[in-house]
């Protein structure tokens, strides 16, 4: 089975002050290895990056502009 890609842009949720979270955690759990969400963020999500490392996910973080994050989180285990 071909691992899946989802992109979710959370700007503008963050913008009207609504908490992605549990948005993003609904979106991963069903990953398996090889799965990759591609998040859109307006700045690095920090702690995020610990709760999905606890939960198999390698990332990387791209800096688009100052206000635009692209981060592409892949499960690994």
């Amino acid at each position: 089975m071909e691992p899946k890609v989802i992109e979710l842009d959370v700007r503008e949720d963050i913008k009207n002050n609504r908490d992605p979270f549990e948005t993003i955690m609904a979106t991963i759990s069903a990953f398996q290895v090889g799965d990759t969400l591609i998040l859109h963020a307006p700045f690095q999500p920090v702690p995020l990056y610990g709760v999905l490392k606890s939960k198999g996910f390698g990332y990387e973080t791209e800096e688009i502009n100052e206000v635009h994050f692209k981060i592409t989180f892949t499960k690994n285990n």
